[in-house]
């Protein structure tokens, strides 16, 4: 059995201004009231009329001197592991794992081709 993709995420230069086009585009109620601005959308608040899910995810300030990435994210059991087989099947690692805000474990990686891809502890909330 795979592991499953949970969130997306926007990062980018200017968070607030991704933040308001988002919203607009695709009708997303986003809550960045958190001490990172870290915009996060609802899998739960954001559906169809008809009530089709989809993931959450967030969108969130790049850090100075990073363009930004759009990226997704998998549960993986261990995200060490995952981003030690990543970089032995030729991709490269970016970052992690790390806690931010002591809330969830995470990593990053870039594929073969240079794609960003998050990796997430699964772990229950």
């Amino acid at each position: 059995m795979g592991q499953p993709v949970v969130h997306f995420e926007v990062i980018g230069k200017d968070a607030e201004k991704l933040r308001e086009y988002y919203s607009e585009l695709f009708g997303w109620q986003i809550d960045a009231n958190n001490p990172m601005e870290y915009g996060m959308v609802s899998r739960d608040e954001n559906k169809t009329k008809d009530g089709l899910l989809g993931i959450g995810g967030g969108i969130g300030a790049a850090p100075e001197g990073y363009q930004g990435h759009v990226t997704f994210y998998v549960a993986v059991p261990d995200v060490e592991a995952a981003l030690a087989k990543a970089a032995e099947l030729g991709g490269t690692r970016m970052m992690g794992p790390e806690r931010p805000m002591d809330m969830v474990e995470i990593g990053l990686f870039t594929d073969p081709e240079g794609h960003v891809v998050g990796v997430v502890k699964d772990e229950p909330m």
